[in-house]
């Protein structure tokens, strides 16, 4: 197959520009495009507490408004609110003119410090949050209380649902842009140096472009046929995924087509050689990375559900553009593409650098290996020393930047001694469950044993009953803000527990609301981490063991990207919890990273051992395999990882802190897997192995390949 995709480059190059360019007006022209949202449930499944209360509450509650919007008014001189300014603050609210997005404004509410006050805007059922007109009328009322309050002593902040997920979404718009920026330059400047050639450092932009057009519309159709559901990050990842592995594929091909024109091969032939030898490589890569996403669609969570596929086929794109569209511009391009180099074709005359490198791990594999796995090994015990790895669930901090407005009012309310949980109060739904109308009088009791329950500020003194009497709403006021890990560890701990205890006999209670969200967030990412993590393993495995054709060497290739995992995650445990002082790492981290991780890792691995096993096909004996696979596949792995490090590097531009996690996070696996894993720890250990390694296949046997490839192209 990769022979008859590297004839067709080499004879047909236009053919398949021309396919692809057609391909990407028609795709562009009509794909629909994916919609994010930043509304938590929509990732649960409907088992969850959260979303029965959810149910229950449209159902039995539908004139019920959820809070859109909180209004914190405070004094610009830092003094309490007079009665006055009360007074004014409620002209303000009330004098607003809202859109059809809002359908109430509450009453003002002052602390007893009098230093804040706060008006609640009830929000529509069929408010998404990320529409442009939600988004419009969120600047239209951050405009609107700028103008009311010019002049007088009064300063008006927003916060809540809809201003939280604009900020969210103008921080996202801001990230995509800053990071790709970052992406695109980097890898100009490195390729621009490493080949000393500029259209070398522009022609993978260019593809990468393409298949990012490509894979954006595919991902929109494959939204609308299925319902998928994005969160407002998947742009920003999507974007680096897709110029870092296109990148890697552009490099893997590009060095080969180099040495076997420093071999002496002609254009086309090295054009149609480079696909055949590089070909293996590439595919398996990409299939280890399409399955790692894949296996995402096995979470609980809609967020990683629709997050797997996406990436998926984004990944098959790039595949697919690097077998066929890179090879046929590079045909094209001809001497072109490495001008204005000189020396391009020309081998260097010394030994030192990855030659000498291969020559050292050849002689004493097992230093290397010592070396190497140990220092995974450490870095992996910090996951579980000295407090170890904590998960947060504060989404709405970690993905927005602090300077936002609504994160400025979050805090302006704290300060001023009034409960952030006041901008979303936590709905707690009592339902009968003979469906015979609820005792009004169990309601009091049930009331103050929530309100005894340590981290809630207050419940509201009278429950709301349906029409038929048979559900009651009752609000409770949190301390914390709602989406902060000690609001979910209230609700989990305490106010779950307790309601779920006092509910009247003959009746169920559910604690619903953003918070209980975030809790059953917790409970499903427990539930993925015992499926997703064996099964991407299981797959790659196999994976592996056809493309190597053996047993033996898949169990020791998934132990060192296991172990690459175990450092990424204990360095994140050491920069973010030990020296950062943060109190946790967001909740969704572990998974991102073994999936990075243990995809691109295994693309590494395949590379170096691929290429071991050709050496081993020309008749060298294990070690000086493995030192040959390293002087001619480590400098391949050394540019790719350090490209694609420095792509999910720029990450941390993004501007919040789970990006920021992120991205430090995946650059440090992905050199821990290009320069640990794949250039020492893998090779070191074939080496030691030996032949056992390609049990029970030989896949290294003597196979003379360049006979056959100049055979070919005769």
């Amino acid at each position: 197959m990769f022979r008859a995709l590297g004839r067709t480059a080499a004879r047909r190059p236009w053919y398949i520009i021309a396919a692809w360019l057609v391909l990407t007006v028609l795709v562009v022209a009509f794909a629909p495009k994916l919609k994010s949202t930043t509304d938590q449930s929509d990732f649960l499944p409907q088992h969850y507490e959260s979303i029965k209360a959810s149910n229950l509450m449209s159902s039995a509650f539908p004139q019920q408004d959820d809070s859109g919007a909180t209004i914190v008014f405070s004094r610009t001189d830092g003094s309490p609110l007079s009665t006055a300014d009360l007074t004014k603050a409620g002209d303000i609210a009330k004098g607003l003119k809202l859109g059809s997005d809002y359908t109430s404004v509450g009453e003002v509410t002052a602390s007893d410090s009098r230093q804040v006050a706060i008006v609640n805007v009830g929000m529509a059922d069929n408010v998404t949050g990320q529409d442009q007109k939600d988004f419009d009328q969120v600047t239209d009322m951050r405009h609107q209380l700028t103008q009311a309050t010019h002049g007088t002593d009064l300063e008006a902040q927003t916060t809540g649902t809809l201003p939280q997920s604009y900020d969210q979404s103008q921080s996202g718009k801001n990230a995509e842009a800053i990071v790709m920026l970052a992406t695109i330059v980097l890898i100009l400047v490195l390729l621009g140096i490493i080949f000393r050639s500029v259209m070398a450092a522009l022609s993978p932009i260019l593809m990468v472009i393409v298949a990012f057009l490509v894979a954006d519309g595919f991902i929109g159709i494959a939204a609308k046929v299925f319902d998928l559901k994005a969160d407002s990050s998947l742009n920003v990842i999507l974007g680096v995924v897709l110029f870092g592995i296109g990148t890697d594929y552009f490099l893997f091909y590009l060095f080969r087509f180099r040495e076997l024109r420093r071999k002496g091969a002609d254009h086309k032939t090295a054009v149609m050689g480079a696909v055949e030898r590089a070909g293996e490589a590439i595919a398996s890569a990409g299939g280890a990375v399409i399955v790692a996403f894949l296996t995402l669609s096995l979470s609980s969570l809609g967020l990683f559900r629709s997050m797997g596929p996406a990436l998926a086929i984004a990944v098959a794109v790039m595949l697919v553009a690097a077998l066929t569209l890179v090879p046929a511009v590079v045909n094209v391009l001809g001497r072109a593409l490495f001008w204005p180099s000189k020396k391009w074709d020309q081998a260097p005359k010394d030994s030192r650098g990855f030659g000498a490198i291969g020559s050292a791990l050849g002689k004493h594999p097992t230093r290397f290996a010592a070396v190497s796995g140990g220092l995974l090994v450490i870095l992996t015990l910090f996951i579980f020393v000295g407090g170890g790895y904590n998960p947060t669930f504060d989404l709405s901090s970690s993905n927005s930047a602090s300077n936002v407005e609504s994160a400025q009012a979050t805090q302006t309310m704290e300060d001023g001694g009034l409960s952030a949980g006041a901008t979303q109060p936590t709905p707690i739904v009592l339902t009968s469950d003979s469906g015979t109308p609820l005792d009004k009088a169990d309601f009091t009791d049930f009331q103050a044993t929530l309100s005894k329950v340590p981290g809630v500020a207050q419940v509201s003194p009278q429950a709301i009953g349906s029409s038929d009497g048979k559900t009651a709403l009752f609000m409770v006021t949190l301390k914390n803000d709602p989406s902060s890990d000690a609001a979910i560890s209230t609700v989990k701990d305490d106010l779950r527990p307790a309601a779920h205890d006092a509910a009247p006999k003959g009746s169920t209670a559910y604690v619903g609301g953003l918070t209980g969200v975030y809790v059953d967030f917790q409970a499903a990412m427990n539930r993925d981490y015992s499926v997703v993590f064996p099964v991407a393993a299981i797959i790659i495995m196999i994976i592996l063991g056809l493309v190597l054709r053996s047993l033996v060497a898949p169990w020791y290739l998934m132990l060192s990207v296991a172990l690459g995992f175990g450092a990424t995650l204990g360095s994140a445990v050491i920069v973010f919890q030990r020296i950062k002082g943060d109190e946790g790492l967001v909740f969704m981290l572990p998974i991102l990273i073994y999936l990075f991780v243990v995809a691109l890792g295994t693309d590494y691995n395949i590379l170096m051992l691929t290429r071991l096993r050709e050496e081993a096909r020309e008749g060298r004996e294990p070690r000086e395999a493995a030192a040959e696979a390293v002087k001619h596949a480590g400098p391949t792995i050394a540019v790719a990882g350090l490209i694609l490090a420095g792509t999910f590097a720029s990450l941390m531009l993004g501007g919040n802190s789970f990006l920021l996690t992120l991205g430090f996070s995946v650059a440090f696996g992905i050199v821990m897997a290009a320069f640990v894993m794949a250039m020492f720890f893998t090779p070191a250990l074939t080496a030691l192995i030996g032949h056992a390694a390609w049990w029970p296949g030989h896949a290294d046997a003597k196979h003379d390949e360049d006979k056959e490839l100049v055979g070919a192209a005769e």
